[in-house]
């Protein structure tokens, strides 16, 4: 297991994000309506139960890994903040890494976790490092996920992602927000 001292934290800039704008619809369905076309290995990804991590390392022939591109306390956008109920100018660890099979970035992932879910067994999640924060989660059973949302994405360049999904994680009366963004590299992939 990676030590969650294996890299350093890199500190999130207002405006850093590594994600195209999105927007969010209550399900794959309603997704759909808006973008018939919405098939294929996208489906697939977009819907997978469980841990999108374990179901990622299954695909791997070689090797998976986390790559940390941005993390620190920031703002998050006002839709992000509305969606996990906090005031919207407040602050969070924000947390944006690439999920990486074989090599090759397949997942940006961006997680907002509000200042009071840090506070007491919480504030292990500052300091993951490498760890994929799947794995955390769902080997903590405290924690409950809400439904999917999916994302049909704007992307301002080629290799930005399409199409995305996110849900918020409960513990008790904390959550936090996970966005998980598929690049063109994943889809391309055959199931």
């Amino acid at each position: 297991m990676p030590s969650r001292d294996s890299e350093p934290a890199r500190m999130l800039h207002p405006g850093a994000s590594t994600v195209p704008p999105t927007r969010w619809y209550d399900s794959f369905r309603q997704a759909c309506l808006r973008q018939p076309e919405l098939r294929g290995n996208a489906s697939f990804w977009l819907q997978a139960e469980g841990s999108l991590t374990r179901h990622l390392q299954l695909r791997c022939r070689n090797r998976f890994h986390v790559e940390v591109a941005n993390e620190g306390f920031a703002t998050p956008g006002s839709e992000e903040a509305l969606t996990l109920g906090i005031p919207h100018r407040q602050q969070a660890w924000i947390r944006e890494v690439r999920l990486c099979g074989d090599g090759n970035p397949w997942v940006l992932a961006r997680t907002i976790i509000p200042l009071a879910t840090l506070e007491g067994r919480g504030r292990r999640l500052r300091h993951l490092g490498r760890t994929p924060l799947g794995a955390w989660l769902f080997s903590h059973r405290e924690w409950t996920r809400g439904p999917l949302q999916t994302g049909l994405c704007q992307p301002l360049t080629e290799d930005q992602p399409c199409y995305a999904r996110r849900s918020v994680f409960a513990s008790d009366n904390h959550g936090l927000l996970v966005g998980e963004y598929f690049l063109p590299a994943l889809l391309e992939q055959p199931l």
